[in-house]
């Protein structure tokens, strides 16, 4: 992990398209702004690790063995 330090309206940028930038620091919460391409799917961590587990669970083969009886 690269650990960086920025300032408000300091920015970083990643791989020649996306931009993350500091947009504003009260106490411990910082706003990030972020530019990328519209191909490039953005999640906050906690919302993407609910979509990996209703993913997996979508793919149980139990579930696809089910399916397969009803047809």
């Amino acid at each position: 992990m690269l650990a960086l330090s920025r300032k408000k309206d300091e920015a970083i940028v990643i791989d020649n398209d996306i931009e993350i930038k500091i947009i504003d620091i009260k106490g411990d919460q910082v706003k990030l702004g972020i530019s990328a391409p519209k191909s490039v799917p953005i999640y906050r961590k906690e919302v993407y690790a609910q979509i990996t587990e209703a993913n997996k669970e979508a793919a149980n083969v139990e579930g696809i063995d089910k399916l397969k009886q009803l047809l």
